[in-house]
């Protein structure tokens, strides 16, 4: 956000945010592009502490009842950290959508509260070997057996990995089905059947559990799956929002810390018998920098309005998608 048009409650979350950034060890950051750290629990533990994950969930569940705006300001200011704490931020309210939205008053009192106060870490297994995040394409199979559902299956590059108590799982359950119609989604627990068997040491988000997740006849109960029997398709439609907005807030927060590195650099550096930064070549790409930062800024109001829009037409493709299909 443009800092003239904050608010003051939004300035003062975003001191909020900055105080908890700061808290976060040098050595930690080091220590996880090192290999040395395969997960940061204890920093997901401490953000819910102070009660930041989520922020757009209802306080009952542990949240502040917060606007995607409030979450945006705060999740650029942990971008600043880098991607892999930035993904162990958002990942609570990525997974927390759909419990928030598809989850039973049972499921969110299971894995909501303790997904916000940081007592449980959470993983999203969507990418697969063959169809990367096609999510239509699912092969990972889930059998119906009396009250269970068995899976089979691998899913690839799935952040958080490595320390997730509970992941949510999209497995095909009507394989003969349109896929639209024929995948379901699951919260599977860690346990017997479910195992991580590599993590990647993906450069510029080492330390963040990033893993392969194979299903080897892993039972999961029915009251574990999340919305309507095979209708999955509802749950992934919702979850793209979560996905997309807290990997560009994210992203803009380390997009303003490679500009203001650059610019003390240019402020440091002499050339020529002067500052660098005195050069149009390098301060006009300074200032282009600093104008697409705030191109990429939303206005007040306009993510939230822009949202309820956005699912008003989701909504209204899946009508017609749905009537095409039964015609």
């Amino acid at each position: 956000m443009i800092e003239a048009l904050l608010t003051e409650t939004q300035k003062e979350l975003r001191s909020e945010v900055r105080d908890f950034v700061k808290s976060v060890p040098r050595q930690l950051v080091l220590d996880m592009d090192a290999d040395r750290v395969r997960y940061p629990r204890e920093y997901v533990r401490e953000a819910g502490r102070r009660h930041l994950l989520g922020l757009r969930f209802p306080a009952e569940y542990g949240g502040r009842g917060l606007s995607w705006e409030d979450e945006i300001i705060a999740l650029e200011e942990v971008g600043v950290l880098g991607t892999a704490l930035g993904c162990a931020y958002a990942m609570p309210s990525i997974v927390g959508e759909a419990l928030h939205v598809f989850g039973t008053a049972e499921q969110q009192e299971r894995w909501l509260r303790p997904l916000l106060s940081g007592e449980l870490i959470s993983a999203e297994a969507l990418t697969e070997p063959r169809g990367g995040s096609d999510f239509f394409g699912t092969t990972t199979l889930a059998r119906r057996d009396g009250d269970s559902y068995v899976l089979n299956g691998q899913k690839r590059f799935i952040v958080g990995a490595a320390e997730a108590d509970f992941f949510l799982v999209y497995a095909r359950t009507r394989p003969e089905a349109p896929p639209h119609e024929g995948i379901s989604a699951f919260i599977v627990e860690r346990g017997p059947g479910v195992e991580v068997e590599h993590l990647y040491g993906l450069m510029g988000t080492r330390g963040g559990g990033t893993g392969r997740l194979v299903f080897r006849e892993a039972r999961v109960p029915l009251e574990n799956i999340i919305g309507q029997e095979h209708g999955a398709a509802d749950v992934f439609y919702q979850m793209m929002i979560p996905e997309r907005m807290t990997s560009a807030a994210a992203a803009m927060g380390m997009a303003r810390a490679a500009l203001e590195i650059a610019a003390r650099y240019s402020d440091r550096r002499h050339a020529f018998g002067q500052k660098i930064r005195r050069f149009e070549g390098v301060s006009f790409k300074v200032a282009d920098s600093i104008t697409l930062l705030d191109a990429a800024r939303p206005s007040p109001g306009f993510v939230d309005r822009g949202l309820s829009y956005t699912l008003s037409l989701i909504v209204e493709q899946l009508v017609l998608l749905r009537t095409e299909v039964v015609q």
